[in-house]
Order: structure tokens, then sequence, then C-alpha cells
């Protein structure tokens, strides 16, 4: 589990594919590693990768078939910088919101606008996440937390604060950027609790006042 509070940003340093997959070694930049050992997680870019070596400042980490094709990690080059936050500790401090580093879709950045000292970010997200989206609720973003300002349809704004720009890639976007997405865990965890075995197999349901009241979360004089 992670935070979604980038600890340092890396870089890439070298990409080995070999049989549809790949391995990627990052240097580690600012970021501690000597409470990491093999085995351990490190959210790159918001996916949690499991360190394989720890050759200095510095780690390899293999990238499976299923991550390439559910992140953005396929298309990293070596130079490009990439956010880095080790595993949640039980005893650190909640800082953002609960991250399981597994990604949900890939989005494409629309638009960036510099509002007051903040920049605001609208996200192209896939509309089968959508529903999992609030307004002032929690994203996290290439492994940011992040709070929803706005939301319409597969569409979602950000304000960006000027810590954050600085410390994370995110003053590297540009328009038409693919950024890695992961909803609120407690989110899809709700909706999958409240489905029955039948209902879960369904592709969409909508869960209406009506729908929470009969499975015990609204009294039913809330919605008459």
């Amino acid at each position: 589990m992670f935070t979604g509070i980038v600890e340092a940003v890396g870089q890439v340093l070298c990409i080995e594919r070999c049989n549809g997959d790949m391995r990627v070694k990052i240097a580690t930049g600012d970021l501690d590693l000597s409470d990491v050992a093999l085995g351990d997680s490190i959210a790159t870019n918001g996916v949690c990768l499991t360190v394989t070596d720890l050759p200095g400042s510095s780690y390899w980490a293999d990238v499976s078939v299923a991550t390439l094709s559910h992140s953005t990690l396929g298309g990293l080059a070596v130079g490009e910088a990439v956010n880095l936050e080790k595993a949640l500790a039980l005893t650190a401090r909640l800082g953002g919101h609960l991250v399981s580093g597994h990604v949900d879709g890939v989005g494409e950045v629309l638009t960036i606008h510099p509002t007051a000292r903040s920049v605001r970010v609208q996200i192209r997200m896939p509309a089968n996440i959508s529903r999992y989206v609030a307004p002032k609720g929690s994203i996290c973003v290439d492994g940011v937390s992040l709070t929803v300002n706005e939301v319409d349809n597969d569409v979602f704004w950000l304000n960006v604060v000027p810590f954050t720009m600085e410390k994370t890639i995110l003053s590297q976007y540009r328009v038409g950027r693919h950024v890695n997405l992961e909803v609120d865990i407690i989110a899809r965890y709700l909706e999958r609790l409240l489905l029955s075995p039948q209902d879960s197999e369904k592709e969409e349901r909508s869960i209406t006042k009506s729908f929470l009241a009969e499975h015990g979360f609204l009294a039913r004089t809330e919605y008459n």
C-alpha cells in the first residue's frame, strides 16, 4: 500500500525488453533506500513494482505483460523522470489517501491552464472507471494523490498546487500525455460489497439511493 505522496523523482537508467515483458533500472534520486530490501515494493509513476536488485542508488524491477497492457510503463524511455514512493509503513502518517499501486486505467491530459499560483489540469479517463470518480474525492495520477475538483462524464479537473508541481513530474505534463490512473480503493470495494455475485459479473450497475436503502445503508424515509 502507498499514500500517493511522492517521496522523490527518479530517472529511468535502463530498459531491457525480453519475450514480451521488460525489466527497468531506476535511479532513485533523493529516495532513501536504507530500509529497502529485495522483494519490497516501490510505486513507480503509480505502479507497484517489486525490487529485484539494488545496485547502489538505484533498483531493478520486472514489469509484466499485464502491467504493460494496463499502464504507461511500456512507453517509458531512458532518461525519463518518474515519481517514486516506497511502500507505506503501518506507523507512517497517511498524508494522501490509500493507494494500492494497481492502475485502473490510462488517462489523457486534455488541457493545462495556470490559475493564480496553481495549475488546472483536465484529464480524460476511460469510461469504465468514471463511476468511481467524484467531485472532492481522491484519485491517484502517476502515483500522486490528488483531489478531484469537477467531473463531467469521462472528464475530470484537478487543481495542482505549486508544491506538488515542484516535487513531482506533473510540471512536465503536456497536452496529449498519457497518465496512470488509480481510483479510490474504497469506492471499488464499496461497489463490490453492495453488488450480489450475479450483479458483480455485469459491467455496469447504477448505485442509487433506493439501492443503498435496500441493502441497509440508508433509511427508506431518506429517499421517499
